[in-house]
Formats: structure tokens, sequence, C-alpha cells
């Protein structure tokens, strides 16, 4: 078998060395603000819903350059921007979500999150007791529960390392927590080269197919499973789509065969990996996290809120297909439907987007 290639450039890096890291940290100016406000009064003006608005109506040629090289960082470089100084507490719930969406547009192109076609998402707790029956879950054998992704993401609970159906996830910080919600980051060009070096027999098995569900995502993908590796590469450049949640889910599914030793052993030292070389990250209100899919990974400490002190945390979520984005492997079709660079993919109910 011929030996897996090294990855290299600034997506590989080491969370100890990125949490003292200005490079992905960006301070939008004065003046930046003063163009997003002049948008936003814009679209408020012609009575132009969030969901409407388009990079026409919402004007940010003074952000043009600034947006460029996020991009720019996102694709070829770190894979993460942190946008700081969006004054929230100047804003209604109402007008952040014409400011971020507005944004967004001129970021990339908007993609519907899950199967009600939501294109900004609220990122919450709804509470415990509710998000299986709202979101997904199912009873195992020992009559417990296992929820969807979906409904892990809205309950105040740990979210393991993970990635999302789309090139570029973002999340506005409205409110923080009173308690933990803190964000975990990992680069997965470092996971991969750490495995590749400790253990290559295993990354072969990580590069080869596991199968997944679409448990929570897509109405009457309940008993649909399909195969993907965790790893891919084309033209020299990485891709990994995870979420241990999907290929738990899987292992429901009549006909799907069990995960074998290998790809146990495999799964085991890819989590480590993830853990050993991630870091914490404090979003604050105000803050936009960006965060390429393809190469970080991203996860959530337990969360508290105190609702009563304004302490319940709350993010605004967008998912972007970028115009500057990678190609992908052939055998990712199943999943994003296009593999081109630049095209519009990923998301979920993608036809309504773009037609093939």
């Amino acid at each position: 078998m011929t030996a897996l290639p090294r990855i290299d450039g600034d997506c590989v890096w080491h969370g100890s060395e990125m949490a003292g890291s200005q490079r992905w940290i960006v301070e939008l100016t004065g003046e930046e603000i003063a163009a997003l406000d002049a948008a936003l009064a814009h679209v408020e003006a012609l009575g132009i819903a969030w969901h409407d608005i388009t990079r026409e109506n919402f004007p940010l040629e003074a952000l043009a350059e600034r947006l460029e090289a996020v991009r720019e960082e996102l694709e070829n470089g770190s894979g993460m921007v942190k946008l700081r100084r969006i004054p929230v507490e100047r804003y209604s719930e109402a007008q952040l979500k014409k400011l971020y969406f507005g944004l967004g547009q001129h970021l990339g192109h908007t993609l519907f999150q899950n199967n009600r076609g939501e294109l900004m998402r609220e990122i919450r707790d709804e509470g415990a007791a509710v998000v299986g029956e709202r979101y997904g879950q199912v009873q195992t054998q020992d009559n417990g529960t296992f929820l969807s992704s979906y409904a892990r993401t809205l309950s105040n609970g740990a979210l393991r390392f993970h990635t999302d159906r789309c090139d570029v996830v973002g999340l506005l910080c409205v409110r923080q927590a009173a308690n933990g919600g803190v964000s975990k980051l990992c680069s997965s060009p470092m996971v991969y080269n750490t495995i590749r070096e400790r253990r290559p027999d295993l990354l072969d098995v990580l590069c080869q197919p596991y199968y997944r569900s679409r448990f929570g995502e897509e109405k009457g993908a309940e008993q649909v499973a399909y195969p993907l590796p965790i790893f891919g590469l084309r033209d020299g450049k990485l891709t990994s789509h995870y979420s241990l949640t999907y290929i738990e889910a899987a292992a429901f599914i009549p006909g799907v065969p069990p995960m074998t030793d290998a790809q146990k052993e495999a799964l085991a030292l890819f989590q480590a990996t993830m853990e050993e070389l991630s870091f914490e990250m404090v979003l604050e209100p105000g803050d936009i996290q960006l965060l390429n899919n393809h190469v970080v990974y991203h996860g959530r400490t337990p969360f508290t809120d105190d609702a009563g002190q304004g302490r319940d945390r709350l993010l605004f979520r967008l998912w972007l297909s970028m115009p500057n984005s990678r190609p992908l492997p052939e055998d990712h079709k199943v999943l994003w439907r296009r593999v081109e660079p630049g095209v519009v993919r990923g998301g979920i109910g993608q036809e309504a987007l773009a037609p093939a």
C-alpha cells in the first residue's frame, strides 16, 4: 500500500500554539462597524426581512478587502477566524439577525441547516426533556435514549468534536452562559499527521469508509446509512468529515455491518488525538467564530444558564458554502452532492439551492 502523504501548511497547528496566536483574530475597526450599521439601516428602511437580505441590498463595499482576507485565512491559512467587536448591546436580536445574515451573504452562500429549511439557527438550551422529541431520538436496547446530533446541539450538554455539512460554519455570540459553553477547536491535518507518524496502519483505516446515518438531519432518513471515510484527500488538500453520533446512529439501522476491531481501535486513537491536540477558546458577546469544517474540528463544554442575570447562552449560526472552497474526493458526493471547488454544496435540502 502506498504511504499516505504528510500534510503541510498553516492549517497544521497544535492547540497550545494556536491558543496564544493572534493570526486568526480580527478586530473590526470603527469604520467597518459604521459600514455594517449603514447597511443595516438600509435594509430596515426598506422593510426587508433578514432572510431576504442579499449582497445587493446589504452593501458592504467598505469590508470587501477585509472579507477577502478572511476567506483566504479560512481556506489557505489556519482554517479559523474570530471576528471581534460587533457591539451586540446596541442592537435588538432582530437587528442582529439582519446584520449577521447580511455579513454572511458577503462571505459565502448561506445554506439550509435542517429539514425545516432554516438558514439561520438560534443555538440555545431548549431543555433536555424536549429536544429528543423535537429533533430526533431512539430508544436503545437497554431502555436508554440516544439523541440525534441536532438534539444534542440544542441542549446544554457537552458536544464532542465534530464537523458540520458545510464549508464554513459561523457562530455569532449574542450572550454567554453563566458557566461553561467554551469552544473546543482542533486542526484535523494535525490529527492526520500525528496518527500518520504514530500508527500509519490506523490512518489507512480512517481513510476507508465508516458507515454513518443521517438520523435527525433529513426527513425519512432514519433508516438510511452511507459510507464515508473520516479523512479524504484530493489535489494535495485534506478534508475530514466527522461526527461520532452519526457513526453510532448507523449501528441502529438493520443491515449495516458492525465496525471491525481495527475500525474501533482507529476511532479510539483518533478521538484521543483530537483531545490531545486541541485548545479551548471563549466566545464573548460580539465575537463571530468562523471555522473551515474541512480542516477544523469543533466541540463544546457543557454549560449552565442564569436567565435572571442575562446569562442564558445564545448564538446565531450560519452554514456557508464558500466561493474559494477546495475540491473534495469523488466519494464525498454521497454527502455533499457536488465536489468541485467553488460550487454551492453542502447543507440540508440543497436541491432547492443549486439544481444539478
